[in-house]
């Protein structure tokens, strides 16, 4: 019998479990596709939605050569592939996961003060924070994060620590694009603050005062894509505070001052509150 490399050994434990898995080779890369698949000339996978390997015997199409399959994974061209690899790669959206890749601690810092507890896997300069639940991967969210689930691979780095909480609102918020803007807005401060919907399950203000505040330093602190920092702060508060009707005109002018004072103008602010009710359906 073939002797099992360390790195086949990981990848098939995961495998038993249920998780799709793919070699990395150096560079934390995939292999490249064989000469049959060479620039998708096999046609690759219908729409590239699944994982599992191509119909080929290769390691081909990067995340979705990730399979659970051990004969696959213990096959003649695999177990080449693991003899110069570098690390074990898995599917996080195959496996129901979201990984979001905090790249620096300036990213953990902010995911800390802002994500709710999860499973934690410490990296090389950052933590994988990983929650129970698939959407569209995207990097470059913000500053240092990247989030890794559908059509995407992630190293694995071990169990890490932690109980799996479901995927958050404010994860999903990160990867929204900001619509087309709507016109209709007025250059004010005045902003439309809709009903609520039923009984406030945050039970004491602090809550919501916590929120606000933090909402107010993730504006404050962006270096970077400031419209889009604002759009999706106003986003993530709206996803929590929207439907209960705890906002009040002090808590939104708190908000658009502090874009204001990052440039934002009057009416960009405004158009970016609206788009973000209507993304919401509020």
């Amino acid at each position: 019998m073939t002797q099992q490399t360390p790195l086949r050994r990981v990848a098939l434990t995961l495998a038993a479990t249920g998780i799709p898995v793919l070699p990395l080779r150096a560079g934390k890369a995939p292999f490249g596709n064989c000469r049959t698949c060479v620039d998708n000339a096999c046609g690759g996978r219908p729409n590239m939605k699944a994982a599992g390997p191509c119909h080929c015997a290769g390691v081909c199409h990067a995340w979705a050569a990730a399979t659970t399959d051990p004969h696959v994974l213990t096959s003649p061209q695999w177990t080449a592939a693991w003899r110069r690899a570098v690390c074990v790669a898995y599917h996080p959206g195959a496996a129901g996961l979201t990984v979001v890749d905090l790249d620096d601690a300036a990213a953990v810092a902010w995911a800390r003060e802002t994500l709710p507890a999860t499973r934690t896997v410490p990296t090389t300069r950052g933590e994988h924070w990983i929650y129970r639940g698939t959407m569209a991967s995207t990097n470059a969210v913000r500053p240092g994060v990247d989030l890794k689930s559908s059509m995407s691979y992630a190293r694995y780095l071990g169990p890490g620590t932690g109980t799996l909480a479901a995927l958050p609102d404010a994860v999903r918020a990160l990867a929204v694009k900001e619509p087309p803007t709507v016109r209709r807005a007025p250059q004010t401060l005045t902003v439309t603050l809709r009903s609520g919907r039923g009984e406030c399950p945050h039970r004491t203000p602090a809550y919501l005062e916590r929120g606000i505040a933090m909402a107010e330093q993730r504006i404050t602190e962006a270096r970077s894509a400031v419209h889009a920092t604002v759009y999706r702060t106003f986003l993530a508060v709206l996803s929590t505070h929207g439907r209960c009707g705890c906002l009040t005109e002090t808590h939104t002018a708190r908000l658009f001052t502090a874009a204001q004072a990052k440039g934002e103008s009057p009416r960009h602010c405004t158009e970016a509150w609206t788009n973000a009710l209507t993304t919401l359906g509020l």
